[in-house]
């Protein structure tokens, strides 16, 4: 864990905290072991936890005045340098609050940001984090106490760069507008790339689901079985392990090629800021003709990983689109888990590589299926049927002849039912 000083040198310093959490109606035990696994990937040492039993939050402070207490006497006993809400907290409460502990305060939020802030690599992913950042502090300008004070340094402050965050709205305002407009160019430059992609007709699947449950695994598995291992992206055993889209284009038998792109992963409280700041990045999974929704079935809870990740799938506007079901981490899970999604089920393990090859050729199935390989010959005074296969079709080759034009291609079954008087060599 990284802090800076007055002079934004950094101070290499071990982080201790506890964790906060409110249960009003459904049990939040989850949330908080979610919560600790978020601390810990961002290097901070959970001493403890509270969770208290509430009819409705506390305005001022969230949790009520004897809890407060409480826990600022167990910060005094512990040596605790901050308290971690699993909540969001407002401006106001997070002055509240360490007014009366003594510590440094934040949320859930922020530590999911803080996290993103640290992991991001493109300048776009840079900026999308800046924007979420500045998006969650703007309205919380009014009230902020330690927890997002530069001069402290470290968790809830840290952005790219290191820049110093000025508290003025219309700085702020402007700051925001300028990524926006960083970002729509970038988006512009996605969708030239994506228009390219549809024009050559290569198919696109996208990996979808739960940070760490395996996606990047799964990807590097497909590569290494495809003879692309030295494109492998980066998978570590930890919470937002990828942050940046990775794209790699998969070549299977018979010359097909498709788009392979590992997504970044979701969490239950993705903080809206987040979801919409990278809503651009994730476009592509709006655009993909297939989803493989990774699941981590060693995981108890993987019910509500995967409702949590179905939900952001709807916003995203991809809720309808092809999905596949795989079911990572088979080689550590007590039992398979019963699928329920009513889409079709692989049962796979990218760490050993059980059942990959089944995972590919259900992939393969659903984008290539309906495909037939034939060679056409299309008479000259036909030039209205070339054009169209050459805007619908996967073509492979073109040639001139006597006859006409010659057109090596994948095409959709329909459409090569309707062309098939055309076929020179027969079907492939």
């Amino acid at each position: 864990m990284l802090r800076f000083n007055d002079s934004n040198e950094i101070i290499t310093e071990e982080y201790k905290a506890i964790l906060v959490g409110i249960q009003i109606e459904e049990d939040v035990s989850y949330s908080m072991d979610e919560l600790e696994g978020l601390a810990e990937a961002d290097s901070i040492e959970v001493s403890g936890r509270i969770i208290q039993s509430l009819e409705k939050p506390n305005t001022a402070t969230l949790i009520g005045k004897g809890k407060v207490e409480e826990l600022a006497q167990m910060c005094s006993n512990m040596e605790i340098d901050m308290v971690i809400f699993n909540e969001e907290l407002s401006g106001v409460q997070m002055r509240n609050l360490e007014d009366s502990i003594g510590v440094r305060v934040i949320d859930r939020t922020i530590l999911i940001l803080d996290i993103f802030a640290d992991r991001a690599i493109s300048k776009e992913g840079k900026l999308q984090i800046e924007l979420a950042q500045l998006q969650y502090r703007m309205p919380r300008l009014t009230g902020f106490g330690k927890s997002l004070s530069r001069l402290g340094g470290g968790i809830g402050t840290r952005g790219p760069g290191e820049k110093k965050l000025e508290t003025d709205r219309r700085h702020i305002s402007k700051r925001i507008d300028d990524i926006k407009a960083e970002l729509k160019k970038a988006a512009k430059n996605r969708q030239t790339q994506r228009s390219g992609r549809e024009k050559s007709h290569i198919p696109v699947v996208a990996l979808v689901g739960y940070t760490n449950s395996g996606k990047s695994a799964v990807m590097n598995k497909l590569l290494a079985m495809t003879d692309k291992e030295e494109k492998t992206v980066s998978s570590q055993n930890m919470l937002f392990a990828t942050l940046d889209p990775q794209h790699r284009k998969i070549s299977v038998e018979n010359g097909s090629e498709f788009i392979l792109i590992d997504t970044v992963g979701f969490v239950s409280k993705l903080p809206h800021s987040l979801v919409e700041a990278f809503k651009s990045t994730l476009e592509e999974v709006k655009y993909a003709d297939l989803l493989i929704h990774v699941v981590d079935s060693s995981y108890d809870n993987r019910d509500f990983q995967i409702e949590v990740t179905d939900k952001v799938i709807d916003q995203l506007g991809a809720g309808s689109k092809r999905k596949l079901m795989a079911y990572n981490k088979i080689d550590i899970a007590e039992e398979l888990p019963l699928d329920v999604s009513g889409h079709d089920a692989v049962y796979i393990s990218a760490k050993t590589g059980e059942n990959m090859e089944l995972l590919l050729s259900s992939v393969k199935e659903k984008i290539f299926g309906k495909r037939i390989h034939a060679v056409l010959l299309i008479p000259y005074d036909r030039g209205a049927v070339t054009s169209y296969l050459c805007e619908n079709a996967e073509i492979i080759s073109m040639e001139y002849e006597a006859e006409g034009t010659l057109i090596e291609g994948r095409f959709d079954r329909n459409d090569y039912e309707k062309y098939k008087s055309f076929t020179k060599d027969g079907e492939k």
